[in-house]
C-alpha cells in the first residue's frame, strides 16, 4: 500500500473527515483490520487564515510547500491538500515535491465526467468562486463552471468562515445555501460541486434540487484509490 501525506488543519473538521473516509475505503477494500498508511501535517488554521486575509499567498504557498516537503521526507508517496481553497497555492506545493500532488479538482472532474455532468456550479469560498484557479483546473477536463453572483458569494464566504469552519451550521444558513444551489441550477448547472470541504457539514449530498458533488469525499476516495493501487486485495475469507 502506498503512503499518503495529508496537509490538513484547514479546518480540522474537514481533515477529520478525510481521515475517516480514506480509512473506511481501505478497510472496505482490504477487509479485516486493514487501515491506510497516512502521514498528517496538521497546520494551525489561525496562521493560515491570517495569510489569507492579508492576501499573502506567497507566504501561504511557502507554508504549505514546507509541509509537503516534511511529508515527503517522512515517506509519503503522494501528497494531498485537505481543503479546496488552498489549492490556490497548489503550484507552489507541486514545485516543492518529487512525488505527486493529488489535486481536488481532478477528483471532482473525474466524478462529474463519469456522471455525465458538463457544467458545474461552484460553491465555495470567495476566492474559489471568483478567481480562475479552480475553474481552470476543471476546464482541463472539459468541464464548464458557473458561480453565484457577487452578493451570494459574499454570503457563502461568510457562512463558511464565521460558522462552518468553527463547527456551527445553523438552519438559516443551510436554507440560504440551498437557495444558492437552486439559483445555480436555474442558471444552467447540471450539478454543483461543494468546493469547500466544510460545506458538506451543512449540505448532505442528497440535500438539494440538483446533484451535489462532495469535494472532500471524492478527493479522499481518489486518494484511497491511489494508495491501494499497489495493494494486494485479499481473496477468500478475511
Amino acid at each position: 500500500m502506498r503512503t499518503l501525506g495529508v496537509i490538513g488543519g484547514m479546518s480540522w473538521y474537514s481533515t477529520a473527515e478525510y481521515y475517516r473516509i480514506v480509512n473506511s475505503v481501505v478497510q472496505e477494500r482490504l477487509g479485516g483490520h486493514h487501515s491506510a498508511h497516512l502521514l498528517l501535517e496538521s497546520l494551525d488554521f489561525a496562521q493560515v487564515r491570517e495569510l489569507q486575509l492579508a492576501d499573502d499567498w506567497d507566504a501561504a504557498g511557502a507554508l504549505l510547500a514546507d509541509a509537503g516537503r516534511r511529508l515527503q521526507a517522512a515517506g509519503a508517496d503522494a501528497v494531498l491538500i485537505a481543503t479546496n481553497l488552498m489549492h490556490k497555492v497548489a503550484p507552489a506545493v507541486e514545485a516543492a515535491l518529487d512525488v505527486p500532488l493529488l489535486h481536488v479538482a481532478d477528483a471532482v472532474a473525474e466524478v462529474a465526467t463519469a456522471a455525465g455532468h458538463r457544467t458545474l456550479g461552484v460553491l465555495g469560498t470567495r476566492w474559489v468562486m471568483a478567481e480562475p484557479f479552480y475553474a481552470d483546473r476543471l476546464a482541463r477536463h472539459g468541464i464548464a463552471t458557473l458561480v453565484p453572483d457577487a452578493p451570494a458569494q459574499e454570503e457563502v464566504d461568510r457562512i463558511i468562515f464565521d460558522e462552518l469552519t468553527q463547527g456551527s451550521a445553523p438552519e438559516g444558513s443551510r436554507a440560504r445555501l440551498r437557495g444558492v444551489v437552486a439559483d445555480l441550477r436555474a442558471a444552467g448547472a447540471d450539478a454543483v460541486v461543494l468546493a469547500c470541504t466544510e460545506l458538506e457539514l451543512a449540505l448532505p449530498p442528497d440535500d438539494g434540487p440538483v446533484p451535489l458533488i462532495a469535494s472532500a469525499r471524492v478527493h479522499a476516495e481518489a486518494a484511497a484509490a491511489y494508495a491501494l493501487a499497489e495493494a494486494r486485495v485479499p481473496t477468500g475469507g478475511r
